[in-house]
């Protein structure tokens, strides 16, 4: 459960910025306002863990480089597009880069060893979720309006990881559990 609870929080910090753009959007319906609030969350972010003396990881500065240009020039030409189409970029450039074999094993628990195969699975399966999303969201961005957007790609976009999340975590668990129940019998016999 402690691995399950420090994933979530991983992962509830990534949406940050999204959850804050879209709940500031929705209350004031000023999205020059909330993708202003964004940028500064994203410097924030990457402020705040440098001070800590964390190492930011190349996915992390590009995410940040994309939101303040994105908003950038979406303060300087009033056209939402801009920050509309940014997450279909870092949505591909994420997946491309989980189109890697076993990129996610580093980030396993040492009790998560026995199911690496399958952790290499849902690497791909994420990266597919990753470039569904960019789809999704490029359809979207040029069909409806910003603010429906913002609403339904938020949506789609926390809903999404967190279910593939959350079956990733019980289908692991559970051939995990099965694959040391079967060796412990094997070892036991032997």
């Amino acid at each position: 459960m402690k691995n399950l609870l420090e994933a979530s929080r991983v992962l509830l910090l990534d949406l940050a910025s999204t959850l804050l753009f879209l709940a500031i959007y929705l209350i004031s319906d000023n999205l020059l306002l909330s993708v202003g609030i964004g940028m500064a969350l994203g410097v924030v972010q990457i402020v705040w863990a440098l001070a800590r003396g964390k190492t930011i990881g190349t996915m992390q500065w590009l995410s940040v480089i994309l939101v303040l240009a994105s908003g950038t020039a979406t303060f300087f030409t009033r056209d939402p597009h801009f920050v509309m189409i940014k997450p279909s970029v870092i949505y591909v450039v994420v997946g491309i880069v989980m189109l890697k074999r076993g990129w996610m094993n580093r980030y396993l628990p040492p009790r998560a060893k026995p199911v690496e195969d399958v952790a290499t699975a849902f690497g791909y399966a994420w990266a597919g979720l990753m470039f569904f999303s960019a789809a999704l969201n490029l359809a979207l961005a040029f069909n409806l309006d910003a603010k429906t957007w913002a609403a339904v790609m938020s949506g789609w976009g926390i809903a999404s990881k967190i279910g593939l999340f959350l079956v990733q975590y019980a289908v692991m668990t559970a051939i995990g559990k099965r694959r040391r129940a079967n060796a412990a019998r094997t070892a036991a016999l032997a």
